[in-house]
């Protein structure tokens, strides 16, 4: 399925959120995630589906002063 991840264009395997983590090997503690601009907890993410055309933004944490 071809969707978007962080403004580029992907081809996924993955159904849903918490899949797709798996799949790019993301640490799903270290990342938040938007779909369609839409904040997804980490808790939501196997109940968050993937569609054909979605945007996905994950989004790293930074530290800093």
């Amino acid at each position: 399925m071809k969707i978007q991840i962080n403004g580029e264009n992907a081809i996924i395997d993955s159904t849903n959120i918490a899949q797709l983590m798996v799949e790019l090997n993301y640490d799903v503690d270290a990342v938040a995630t938007a779909l369609n601009g839409d904040f997804v907890a980490i808790f939501q993410r196997a109940d968050a589906a993937l569609n054909e055309n979605d945007r996905l933004e994950i989004v790293a944490p930074m530290q800093g002063g």
